[in-house]
């Protein structure tokens, strides 16, 4: 898919496609991602909970995002949190929105004793003008591709993070021997209010942003990232079918979704 977006900056094109897979280990799909085309906005979320329960999750917190946009277009629309001085109109919007879908979710397992626990990860990428902006919850991931080089544009909310913080020298042998690298410390539904990580970035022609779930970040390295989206030049559905194909290879342990954008001036 492809369109374009107006900005004062010449027309920045954008290409995307999608993938989710159930990977080789579960039985059913927890993830589920949105593509709201009208605002370039794409999310990716990871659910999780007893009974099935993680999908319900996953599902709401794209719907939910998806009607505050469309509920916002109108200027005179309320918004359920105030906004917050330090950030920019964009940004607001983008937090706000994950922030209602994180009191929802809390909400429907407050309500339900089947949805008990239930929660999701959440990453989410906006393409405003020329800037790319980046709200997240829990340890789904959003990247850069520029050239031949791959930034992580996410900060894990996990265990492993926190501890790496408090110990900068660890090893990368460490790192991977740690014993609690899955347990995250943030994700949507697990409290009435939630805080929501959020960065921007000024686009370059040429850049990829990628989007996913730890299905994928846990199972391919970023350096093989690169490789399989290099490789497809230019397909965006060729590269996300590979990249789910390889994270199914190397174990699938767990469900699998990627979203990749392609930024051409």
């Amino acid at each position: 898919m492809e369109t374009a977006v107006s900005s004062p900056q010449p027309v920045m094109k954008i290409r995307y496609a999608a993938k989710t897979d159930v990977g080789m280990k579960r039985t059913h799909n927890e993830d589920y991602f949105s593509l709201i085309e009208d605002e370039q906005l794409f999310v990716v979320a990871d659910g999780m909970g007893g009974h099935a329960m993680g999908e319900v999750a996953s599902k709401l917190a794209c719907e939910t995002l998806s009607e505050f946009y469309q509920r916002t277009k109108d200027e005179d629309a309320t918004w359920p949190y105030k906004m917050d001085r330090q950030l920019s109109y964009v940004e607001n919007r983008l937090v706000c929105g994950v922030k209602l879908a994180n009191w929802r979710i809390h909400e429907a397992a407050a309500k339900d004793p089947r949805c008990k626990n239930m929660g999701t990860t959440v990453v989410s990428c906006l393409v405003s003008g020329d800037t790319v902006y980046f709200a997240h919850v829990g340890d789904s991931r959003g990247y850069r591709i520029r050239g031949d080089s791959i930034d992580q544009m996410t900060r894990d909310h996990s265990l492993l993070e926190d501890y790496k913080e408090a110990k900068p020298d660890m090893t990368e042998e460490e790192q991977r021997n740690f014993p609690h690298k899955n347990v995250i410390t943030r994700a949507l539904g697990m409290r009435d209010c939630v805080q929501v990580d959020i960065r921007h970035d000024l686009i370059r022609g040429g850049d990829t942003f990628l989007l996913c779930c730890d299905g994928l970040s846990g199972m391919v390295d970023d350096k093989k990232m690169v490789e399989i989206v290099h490789e497809a030049e230019g397909d965006l559905e060729k590269a996300v079918a590979t990249l789910v194909d390889q994270a199914n290879r190397s174990g699938g342990v767990d469900n699998i979704t990627v979203i990749l954008l392609a930024c051409d001036a």
